[in-house]
């Protein structure tokens, strides 16, 4: 079977996942409004992002209040904000075809997380991505390893809104210079795999290298292999959606969108379904010290 082949079969499993566990339930408020959210992260969220630098400085913000709360949204965010920072460098150093474009993508893509936070704050769960429910109930609820909040987020974030960011600036014309410039990211992703592991490890599990192999699919959804598959998959779903022949082809794409991130997500709390091994693995990623963190910043 060719490595495409295999990828497809494993999302339709994925998204098998999905549609049998169903919209995740939710363990907080939902139908609320602007004052029910936090007035902290209110005011970093209430407004679309319009540059790189405003997306970048607000993820920065946002990480740095989640940290100071112990709040478990942020591992995913200081992986996230360094990237932005990272590919918004490589624009301003011209290191794609059309930096304009790239420029467009990467506010976009941002914008998305912005609002799916915003619907949680505000408890308008209607208008929240399944995946995304996923990852911001279980970090409310604290229960998951780090490494597992930091997967889930890239779950939500890649294998499912990339695809909708995409598809927002649009992948034509010239789609091929474009595919391009996509996939130049990829670079700069395999470049940084290692540096944002180890911010991870430094801001928020210490012993995270003593559980790596413990960890199965959450090892392998923080690695350049998957998220390299997910971002060409975006791809594909995001050339569906542009479709303006057949609706119904939109339609599936949309449904296998949310299916699939919602089984990844799913999966990705597997690994520590049992109370015990998640309070060991627990212990390992803090590094055998529970109050252990550092003042490093972004």
């Amino acid at each position: 079977m060719s490595p495409s082949a295999e990828i497809s079969r494993t999302r339709f499993r994925h998204s098998w996942v999905g549609v049998r566990r169903g919209r995740p339930p939710s363990t907080g408020t939902e139908g609320g409004d602007a004052d029910d959210a936090d007035p902290a992260v209110f005011d970093l969220v209430a407004e679309p992002f319009h540059s790189v630098d405003d997306a970048h400085r607000r993820l920065c913000a946002l990480e740095r209040l989640f940290y100071e709360r112990d709040d478990r949204r942020g591992p995913f965010l200081v992986i996230y904000s360094r990237v932005t920072d990272e590919v918004g460098h490589e624009i301003e150093a011209g290191s794609f075809h059309d930096p304009a474009w790239v420029e467009s993508y990467l506010v976009a893509f941002a914008d998305l997380y912005r609002q799916a936070l915003l619907c949680f704050e505000t408890g308008d769960l209607d208008s929240l991505a399944d995946p995304w429910q996923v990852a911001f109930e279980s970090a409310r609820q604290g229960d998951c390893l780090v490494a597992q909040d930091a997967a889930l987020g890239i779950n939500a974030h890649v294998n499912y809104d990339l695809a909708i960011a995409l598809a927002t600036v649009g992948v034509g014309p010239e789609r091929e210079q474009k595919y391009a410039d996509h996939c130049a990211v990829n670079a700069i992703l395999r470049r940084l795999v290692d540096d944002v592991q180890d911010r991870l490890a430094d801001r928020y599990a210490p012993g995270l290298s003593d559980v790596d192999e413990s960890l199965g699919r959450l090892d392998e959804a923080l690695s350049f292999v998957a998220l390299s598959e997910g971002r060409d998959t975006a791809w594909r779903v995001a050339v569906a959606l542009s479709d303006s022949r057949f609706g119904v082809r939109r339609t599936l794409a949309r449904w296998f969108l949310r299916t699939s991130s919602t089984g990844v997500a799913f999966l990705l709390l597997t690994p520590t379904a049992s109370g015990r091994l998640r309070a060991s693995l627990r212990d390992l990623e803090r590094g055998h010290s529970e109050g252990t963190r550092t003042d490093g910043t972004n």
